[in-house]
């Protein structure tokens, strides 16, 4: 296997004037969130939590802004966020579509849920049309093994998913104006 090399060294974060963490969510976080940590590191995964509820994704940036604020290394922060599935690390669309690929809605075949979404918007498992009005996510599990095929489109459960029912409901999406964070 070879190796992959990547400029960590010299990569530049993208910028913006204002911060991320703003000083009202600072003060929120101070007033909420962090009395209930013994050390701030505790308060890492809720405070990377309000800045994605506030700006829908954790830029570059806003990973450092909050290592910064909580004594925490950028490069923990970074492991932490890209552990987890929820945490969005570059921006999504405005709406989610999302196909569990759990072993139950496996066995009762994601797949052509997952291939019917990519042909309607046009885009891989992992992308955003260009539009920005889609992104197309596989999660491990959502939960709702007893309705195998199991999708969420933004907040809506679609249970018991057919390719035409997820063609469907990807249509009343485009229908609405905004979506979610």
């Amino acid at each position: 296997m070879a190796w992959i090399v990547k400029n960590s060294a010299g990569m530049k974060i993208p910028r913006r004037a204002e911060p991320y963490l703003t000083a009202a969510l600072k003060e929120q976080l101070t007033r909420e969130i962090l009395p209930r940590y013994e050390q701030k590191r505790g308060a890492l995964l809720p405070t990377l939590h309000a800045v994605q509820h506030e700006w829908g994704w954790l830029p570059w940036q806003a990973l450092e802004e909050v290592g910064a604020f909580l004594d925490v290394n950028p490069a923990e922060v970074w492991d932490t966020a890209s552990f987890y599935e929820e945490f969005w690390l570059q921006p999504k669309g405005a709406h989610v579509v999302a196909v569990c690929r759990s072993i139950a809605c496996e066995v009762c075949d994601h797949a052509s849920i997952t291939a019917a979404c990519k042909s309607k918007l046009g885009i891989e498992v992992g992308q955003t049309t260009d539009d920005g009005k889609f992104t197309l996510v596989e999660l491990e599990c959502l939960g709702l093994c007893e309705g195998a095929p199991a999708c969420l489109v933004d907040e809506t459960m679609h249970l018991n998913a057919t390719p035409e029912s997820i063609t469907k409901a990807i249509d009343e999406a485009r229908s609405t104006q905004g979506g979610h964070h």
